[in-house]
């Protein structure tokens, strides 16, 4: 079932996985980048080398994703859970308040480090469902005069995703798009923020990317440290402090591998194609498989299930992993299944997923 090439099917939620040309490409110039006679991961931050590097992702970036051009794209560090109090510290003002979409345990955690900065409350939320949709449109509130309006645009956890976006109209929309972002195109300037950790569709761990609408920088609380103001990096070209240069040349590769997928566009049917595979087996199993999302709020890059019963579970993950698939146990606040087939996850493998499944079913079923 396994190609000479690959020895597992790489589920993983994340680190996940990434596309092979892209690994064996870096492999190639690992030793000796560009005849420099140094690795990427030796030399300076501040050479010309590595800015070609460093500019070049943020160039992708911005030519994938369509980024305005009154957008800052940055390179952070620190992954999603720090831009959870950086986005408070540097946008929501004494006497402010601030909306979170509550759609998962991500963005519970947002809420409570927005809590420990400033007045932020629940805009809408799922949780009663144990989070099997996310909330409708016409169910989130806020005031005018918020600072900020904030949702976590897929759940990993839980295996659901927005389809479409709130309008907030003059207050922006910031978004936590870790999990999901370049697998569709979207409207970026819908959004004040969109911030993502890496690890999931754009590289390696280690690098977090965050674009922001440059008129919000313009008013960044400036009492707060210097190195957790955006406002910094974006003056520094995100090279103020020393940057996770081997992760941000993956992501320039990673990026650069997209775009000969034929862009986003492309990148999104294969998506729905992938992600069809995995669902079509779950719905037509006559309950021997179910569902965790709703299927108006399903993801297409997290599919979570439960087998029939909680003995055949065990043995469905016993006898997937003997086959070589990795990653697909449910996260383990929930328990259960979940197959991630973000980006890098190729065609192949979802089929070969569809296909245990209907041969488990098939030896399994009373």
């Amino acid at each position: 079932m396994l190609s000479s090439k690959k020895s597992v099917y790489n589920f993983n939620a994340g680190p996940s996985a990434l596309p092979r040309e892209v690994l064996e490409k870096a492999q190639s110039e690992l030793v000796d980048f560009k005849d420099s006679g140094m690795s990427i991961m030796e030399m300076s931050h501040r050479s010309a080398t590595y800015e070609e590097v460093h500019n070049q992702a943020i160039e992708r970036l911005k030519s994938l994703f369509s980024i305005p051009e009154n957008y800052e794209v940055l390179l952070l560090q620190g992954g999603a859970s720090l831009q959870f109090a950086m986005i408070p510290m540097n946008f929501l003002a004494s006497g402010e308040k601030a909306a979170y979409v509550m759609s998962g345990a991500w963005s519970d955690k947002a809420l409570k480090e927005g809590k420990t900065i400033g007045d932020v409350y629940e805009a809408a939320s799922t949780k009663e469902t144990n989070y099997n949709k996310v909330p409708d449109l016409s169910e989130i509130t806020w005031n005018e005069e918020d600072a900020y309006v904030h949702i976590t645009s897929n759940n990993t956890i839980f295996g659901t995703q927005f389809q479409e976006f709130p309008e907030t109209n003059d207050v922006p929309l910031i978004a936590d798009m870790s999990s999901d972002i370049l697998s569709r195109p979207i409207d970026v300037s819908k959004f004040g923020m969109i911030y993502a950790g890496a690890q999931k569709n754009l590289g390696p761990s280690g690098v977090t990317v965050a674009i922001i609408r440059k008129d919000l920088l313009e008013n960044v609380n400036e009492s707060i440290p210097t190195i957790l103001k955006y406002s910094t990096h974006a003056s520094n070209n995100s090279l103020y402090n020393t940057p996770p240069s081997f992760g941000i040349y993956m992501l320039g590769e990673v990026l650069g591998w997209m775009e000969k997928q034929g862009g986003l566009e492309q990148i999104q049917k294969n998506n729905e194609e992938k992600a069809k595979l995995i669902y079509d087996a779950i719905d037509n199993s006559g309950g021997f498989y179910t569902g965790h999302a709703e299927k108006g709020s399903r993801s297409l890059m997290n599919i979570t299930f439960r087998v029939a019963d909680e003995v055949l579970e065990k043995q469905f993950l016993a006898e997937a992993k003997e086959a070589g698939f990795v990653g697909l146990n449910g996260h383990r606040s929930v328990g259960g299944c979940r197959a991630s087939a973000y980006n890098s996850v190729p065609l192949a493998a979802c089929q070969a997923l569809e296909q245990f499944m209907k041969n488990f079913q098939a030896k399994h079923q009373k």
